[in-house]
């Protein structure tokens, strides 16, 4: 009788306590000087901040163009009453639906697009698939915010990513104000990998995507890295976009303003990267969330 071996699992999270490990991994995988669409000096400060911003990546006659397919799947009652839509709790309006690439080829062709899959490709070092889409809907009056994380920690715990090879793009389909919820990151943190405690409950997807619980830092490690990298919060007008490393410590408040803030959320990780079984959780998350088809973008 023969037993595998054990895998190495780089990034241990949902222990006892929380842990903290240094980066394992690149931030920027690809050689110095390789061809792509980002300036050299941007690679540079996406791999010291862990985040770079595009003021204009798309222009007013695409967002519209987006605007009108978000308006369109959020308000359609066969997506509403799909599993990938994500309901906001007190409002009861659509507040996340995923898999937007599968479901509409008019967001399946901006992934596809080389303005935005030719940064992932430059930053990741290889070809990439996507991990994970979706578009995210945050209303005025009251749209509930993000806490505190790192998504790395959710989709090694519960996905199977081994590696930090996996990097996030959102683009603003309304303006980002500093009042309206926007994406706050803290410069750096994703240097350092915060292993948080406590089991992952089965389905806990169910729970998160609407309230975080499994998975969240400590106000006593939050504080300790607010005080030694800084809060960045990220403005910009419909088409900007902002592109992050897989384990920045982020989050976003509530939206208590008029104001909607719209966005499409693209993860692309490394064909290099592919998931394997879950190193903190009894099973995967289902395949709309954390993609187990990892067909490169072509």
């Amino acid at each position: 009788m023969t037993t595998a071996p054990a895998r190495t699992d780089l990034y241990p999270t949902r222990g006892v306590g929380e842990v903290t490990t240094p980066r394992q991994d690149p931030v920027v995988w690809s050689a110095p000087g390789a061809p792509g669409p980002i300036a050299a000096e941007e690679l540079t400060g996406f791999e010291r901040d862990g985040f770079l911003t595009v003021d204009q990546l798309i222009g007013p006659d695409e967002v519209a163009l987006y605007r009108a397919e978000l308006e369109r799947l959020t308000t359609d009652p066969a997506v509403r009453a799909d599993e990938r839509s994500i309901i906001e709790p007190m409002s009861q309006d659509v507040r996340s639906v995923f898999e937007v690439h599968r479901i509409s080829e008019i967001f399946a062709g901006l992934v596809r697009d080389e303005r935005v899959v030719g940064r992932a490709r430059q930053i990741l070092g290889s070809d990439v698939y996507v991990h994970q889409s979706r578009i995210n809907v945050k209303p005025g009056f009251g749209a509930s915010g993000f806490y505190w994380h790192s998504d790395f920690e959710t989709w090694h715990a519960e996905d199977g990513l081994p590696n930090m090879r996996a990097v996030s793009v959102s683009i603003a389909l309304t303006e980002n104000f500093d009042t309206n919820g926007g994406l706050m990151i803290m410069p750096g943190s994703h240097r350092i990998f915060l292993g948080c405690a406590g089991e992952t409950p089965e389905d806990n997807y169910k729970r998160s995507l609407q309230m975080q619980d499994a998975g969240t830092p400590s106000h006593a490690a939050l504080t300790e890295m607010a005080d030694e990298h800084g809060i960045k919060l990220f403005t910009g007008g419909p088409g900007s976009a902002t592109w992050f490393d897989c384990n920045c410590m982020h989050g976003s408040g509530d939206n208590i303003t008029p104001y909607p803030r719209s966005n499409v959320f693209i993860v692309f990780n490394s064909v290099e990267n592919e998931a394997v079984e879950p190193f903190a959780a009894p099973a995967p998350r289902p395949g709309f969330i954390g993609a187990r088809d990892f067909t490169p973008v072509r």
